[in-house]
């Protein structure tokens, strides 16, 4: 059964015009208005993605984001008026894999939507179980799971692509710029920026204290190198 997209956008004439064309390229849509029928909608059916706009009548979508986010790790595309660097940067922090700014092309929503899907097939498909100080770190990007002694922790689907990039090349020093290549392809729309809200993300997540991280070291002036040490 095909699984849907989540569209939830309170302007009925922009969700009308964004679903005919997300179902003209093949999709099956589910379109909600309000933050907690989002909430409902992914609980009753996982989506393969959700758009998702940040100004909603009920709740902040960044709240919204957060909670679709506790359900499970499907992309999350956002929508909204705001375009400043800054905002575009605070949106990507909260684990939003790509951005789109109103006004903006249905046909650009319906590229983007396709873009952020074949970079989460082609992590799929690329992804291989690394474990990491003698199993205190587990990576399964195929499983989409990641575990630390033992403890399940939930990552977005960029947060966790980042990751495995990084893992799989344990003592490289990556910059900015490889990780988005490396990671997201170079379709990601993103700002070079945004990588350092992600890396922050991922610390919180995975490290015992994120200051003094034992797995993503900070290389200065350049980028990042993961210094976890491999298992047999």
């Amino acid at each position: 059964m095909l699984k849907p997209i989540l569209l939830v956008e309170d302007d009925n004439k922009i969700a009308k015009v964004a679903k005919v064309y997300l179902e003209g390229a093949g999709y099956k849509v589910n379109h909600v208005s309000l933050g907690r029928e989002a909430i409902e909608s992914a609980l009753k059916e996982e989506p393969i993605a959700v758009v998702l706009d940040l100004m909603l009548p009920d709740m902040p979508g960044e709240e919204v984001c957060q909670a679709l986010q506790e359900i499970a790790g499907f992309p999350i595309i956002m929508v909204t008026s705001k375009d400043s660097e800054e905002e575009r940067i605070a949106g990507f922090a909260l684990g939003a894999d790509d951005y789109v700014v109103k006004p903006f092309s249905p046909r650009e929503l319906v590229y983007r939507v396709k873009a952020v899907l074949r970079r989460t097939a082609r992590g799929d498909r690329n992804a291989g179980p690394l474990s990491f100080n003698q199993g205190t770190l587990v990576v399964d990007a195929q499983g989409y799971e990641v575990s630390i002694q033992g403890r399940r922790v939930k990552l977005t689907s960029t947060e966790l692509k980042i990751l495995h990039a990084l893992a799989s090349s344990p003592g490289k020093v990556f910059t900015r710029e490889e990780i988005v290549d490396s990671a997201l392809g170079y379709q990601f729309e993103g700002y070079d920026r945004s990588i350092d809200a992600h890396i922050k993300n991922i610390r919180q997540k995975i490290e015992p204290d994120p200051k003094n991280p034992r797995f993503i070291a900070t290389v200065y002036g350049v980028g990042y190198r993961f210094v976890g040490k491999p298992d047999a």
